[in-house]
């Protein structure tokens, strides 16, 4: 008994930093944006006194919907891309020699080098009507005099991507540094194809770094606004400029707080979900261990 409340105060004080970094940080902050969605608005930009479900009917406005599926959208397909464009990247990196890798490696991390918002407006030079990317497309015929490369959902699409591209080949290449690549040629030698090796194999063996890779682009692209805001236009917004406008420009931050809300639950939701059904998965089926 004794070794075992030992045991368990040694979790608890190795996991109690963790523990008070994530509740200050993360659930308590998540806590007061729920509540000030319940809040009214202060005409000083504040928040009002007491409760009220005014901002909560607010929601209503029937463009609410659209921006939040298109900003579900484009979120999803910037982790599709970056991952499909990661796996493989993460996978070469790996296998490259110690001297290469390093190399490859700082040409990963360069971007970070540089401003963040540096990139955004190099990238409203390269897409801009005379820049060199539609100078380039006109000449080889791909796109005509005419064509806007600019203010769609294609060009935030293509910015973010860039942006959340290094932030998904790490984790993935940290994952694939650990894995034993003689497991890769046993099943070559036991008769797999390429193809198979790699999907059955090796995408297996590096699932939590493709899980992390893909939380660390799903998530920050859901609240993206300077991306949609600087290449995008008034039918790219996403939902973080609508909160990014409550906030700066509107002075209501119940109503933002609400909008935030929204797409907490509409991101937490579908995961939820998951977690409890392999949950139930786990329990159901005695063969399948809690790290499968």
């Amino acid at each position: 008994m004794k070794s075992n409340r030992r045991a368990s105060w040694k979790e608890w004080f190795v996991t109690s930093p963790s523990l008070f970094w994530l509740s200050f940080f993360f659930v308590i902050p998540t806590l007061l944006v729920f509540a000030i969605a319940f809040k009214p608005a202060n005409p000083y930009g504040g928040i009002g006194k007491g409760w009220s479900l005014q901002t909560l009917f607010h929601l209503a406005n029937p463009n609410y919907p659209s921006i939040l599926w298109r900003t579900l959208w484009i979120s999803l397909l910037t982790t599709v891309i970056c991952l499909v464009l990661a796996v493989p990247t993460g996978y070469h990196i790996a296998r490259l020699k110690p001297r290469v890798r390093q190399l490859v490696l700082l040409l990963v991390i360069v971007p970070f080098w540089t401003s963040f918002l540096v990139r955004i407006f190099a990238w409203k030079l390269l897409l801009h009507p005379e820049g060199f990317v539609k100078r380039a497309l006109v000449m080889v015929g791909l796109a005509g005099p005419e064509s806007i490369l600019m203010y769609n959902s294609a060009a935030v699409l293509l910015v973010m991507v860039y942006t959340y591209l290094p932030f998904s080949i790490l984790p993935i290449y940290a994952a694939a540094e650990k894995y034993d690549f003689r497991l890769s040629e046993a099943a070559r030698d036991l008769g797999a194809g390429a193809v198979r090796t790699f999907f059955s194999v090796f995408l297996p063996a590096i699932r939590r770094g493709i899980l992390t890779s893909v939380l660390v682009v799903f998530i920050p692209a859901l609240g993206s606004y300077v991306i949609p805001d600087i290449v995008g236009g008034p039918g790219s917004e996403m939902m973080g400029n609508k909160i990014a406008q409550r906030v700066f420009v509107d002075r209501n931050l119940p109503h933002a707080a609400a909008l935030s809300a929204l797409l907490i639950l509409a991101v937490m939701a579908p995961l939820v979900m998951v977690l409890l059904l392999q949950r139930n998965r786990v329990k159901n089926d005695p063969f399948i261990s809690e790290d499968s």
